[in-house]
């Protein structure tokens, strides 16, 4: 008996599916109008989640690094100097610091409110500018 209702389920099982749109599975969704978001956020390519978004960050992240080395090297004297956190900070921890804050800024804001992330953006770039001049 349990065998045949199995059997019975292993035939039945794929009709269901199908019905419920499992036979759309490998047919080309229809052309959509263009729009910014979807062109910001749709994938490169098949390996990862990369996106213009993720690519624009990591893009970002080098380029303060880089520039960070730049001013370094321009103008040496990046020494310690104690700030209202009473820690010892150099520039490369500041930029740490506003980094990771940022992160957590943007994950706050994304579990609180949701898009747009234009705001938390402003939010950013004044805590960057409040670490790099009081930390």
């Amino acid at each position: 008996m349990l065998r045949l209702a199995l059997l019975l389920l292993a035939l039945l099982l794929p009709a269901a599916l199908s019905a419920q749109g499992w036979g759309n599975v490998g047919k080309a969704a229809a052309p959509e109008a263009f729009t910014w978001a979807r062109w910001w956020t749709e994938p490169l390519g098949t390996w990862m989640a990369w996106t213009r978004a993720t690519a624009a960050f990591f893009i970002f992240i080098a380029a303060s690094i880089a520039a960070m080395g730049v001013w370094e090297y321009f103008s040496p004297g990046g020494d310690p100097r104690r700030g209202i956190l009473g820690l010892e900070t150099t520039r490369g921890d500041r930029l740490f610091l506003s980094l990771l804050g940022s992160a957590y800024i943007y994950l706050a804001w994304i579990g609180l409110f949701g898009p747009p992330i234009w705001w938390p953006t402003l939010i950013c770039i004044g805590w960057a500018v409040f670490v790099f001049r009081r930390v």
